[in-house]
C-alpha cells in the first residue's frame, strides 16, 4: 500500500512538471519579487518629498497652490494601502497607478517653479534631492519595466497548453498589468534645466 502510494506520489509530481507546474511557480515568483521592487523604488521617492517641499518652501514659500498639489499628492499616495492582493486587483492596481502619476506630475511642476528661483537652484540640498529625485525616477523606471516584463512572462505561460491546465488547477490567474497610458505619465522624469539664467531679483527671500 505504501509503495504504492510512493508511486502515485512520483507519478503526479512528474504529471505537474509536465503540464508546467515548476514553470509557473518561478513565474509567479518573478513577478512577486520585481513587483516588491516596484514599491521600494516608489517608496524612495516618497520619502524624498517631504525634505524636497520643505527646501523649495525656504525659498520659494508663496508657492503654496504647487507645494499643496506635492504635498496632498504624496499623502494620496500614503493612504493606498500596499497588500499582496493589490497587484492582483485590476481597480487597485489602476488606483495604485492613478496616485503615483499624480505625484509625479506634482513633482514636475515643483522643479519646474524652481526654475524662477536661483539661489534655490544654488542651494546645496535642493541639488542633492533633485539629483536623488531623478536617479529615483530613472530606478522606478527599470524596477517598473522588469514588472512588466514579468507580468507578460508569467500571462503568457499560465495561457498556454498544457500549463493552463495546470494554472486552472491550482488557482492562477492573469495579473493586471500597467497600462500604456499611466506608463508614459508617471515615466516622465522631473527635469530641470540650468542653461537659462534667471533674475537675480527672482530668487531673494
Amino acid at each position: 500500500m505504501r509503495h504504492a502510494r510512493s508511486l502515485l506520489l512520483v507519478v503526479l509530481v512528474v504529471l505537474l512538471s509536465g503540464c508546467g507546474y515548476n514553470a509557473i511557480q518561478r513565474a509567479d515568483e518573478q513577478v512577486k519579487a520585481a513587483w516588491s521592487e516596484v514599491l521600494n523604488q516608489y517608496q524612495r521617492r516618497a520619502d524624498l518629498v517631504p525634505n524636497l517641499v520643505a527646501t523649495v518652501k525656504g525659498y520659494a514659500s508663496h508657492e503654496e497652490r504647487v507645494l499643496t498639489e506635492v504635498t496632498n499628492a504624496r499623502a494620496k499616495v500614503g493612504s493606498i494601502q500596499i497588500t499582496p492582493a493589490l497587484a492582483e486587483d485590476p481597480k487597485a492596481l489602476a488606483a495604485f497607478q492613478q496616485a503615483q502619476g499624480e505625484l509625479s506630475s506634482a513633482l514636475t511642476r515643483l522643479m519646474a517653479v524652481s526654475e524662477n528661483y536661483p539661489n534655490l537652484k544654488a542651494d546645496g540640498l535642493f541639488q542633492n534631492l533633485q539629483a536623488q529625485l531623478e536617479g529615483t525616477e530613472n530606478r522606478i523606471a527599470v524596477a517598473r519595466n522588469r514588472y512588466v516584463k514579468a507580468v507578460q512572462d508569467y500571462n503568457a505561460l499560465i495561457r498556454q497548453f498544457p500549463t493552463v491546465i495546470t494554472a486552472k488547477i491550482f488557482g492562477y490567474k492573469v495579473r493586471p498589468n500597467f497600462t500604456v497610458e499611466n506608463e508614459k505619465t508617471i515615466s516622465t522624469a522631473p527635469t530641470v534645466d540650468f542653461s537659462q539664467p534667471q533674475p537675480a531679483s527672482a530668487g531673494s527671500r
